[in-house]
């Protein structure tokens, strides 16, 4: 049912949108939580092979980097890290010898990144934890690939639709 108030349209609350406020409120726990779980799994696999020298947040840029040579704001536009987390992280991995770092020629204000020989070490760690779960997932969580694609396009939709809340100010 709608009503007019002011000139706006506005639909009573319905039964489906009670029950779904709960589900969405825990799918943001959800999803803040599975980051910070996937941060722990990647702590423990380097607490195991003994590295000392570099975090989970450090390892999983540097995965994301790969054989690519990014800015930080390429990183950022990605969509992986915040500003000032991107830059605080590559400058404690420049210092460490895991990234090297060189100004871009043709603007000298953007310094483009790329993994060093230790830091495609660290990028083979995290690799090889991926391809070790990816051969126990299926048996052990109950997923498959059909189950990830729908579980993508969700998120993906997910993620659009946050999108368009900043860029249109729904």
């Amino acid at each position: 049912m709608q009503t007019e108030m002011i000139g706006v349209a506005i639909t009573d609350v319905t039964t489906d949108d009670r029950e779904m406020k709960p589900r969405y409120l825990e799918m943001l726990t959800l999803i803040e939580r599975l980051h910070r779980r996937l941060l722990d799994v990647i702590k423990d696999e380097f607490d195991r092979s003994g590295e000392p020298e570099i975090n989970s947040v450090q390892a999983l840029l540097l995965f994301n980097i790969g054989d690519e040579e990014l800015t930080a704001g390429e990183l950022k536009t990605r969509g992986h890290y915040h500003g000032s987390n991107v830059s605080y992280n590559l400058k404690k991995l420049v210092d460490a010898g895991f990234v090297a770092h060189e100004r871009s020629k043709t603007d000298r204000r953007s310094v483009r990144v790329k993994l060093t020989e230790r830091g495609q070490e660290i990028r083979a760690v995290v690799d090889r934890l991926y391809d070790r779960q990816m051969e126990s997932i299926q048996q052990v969580a109950g997923f498959d690939a059909e189950e990830f694609t729908r579980l993508t396009k969700a998120l993906t939709r997910l993620e659009q639709f946050w999108t368009n809340q900043i860029l249109y100010r729904m």
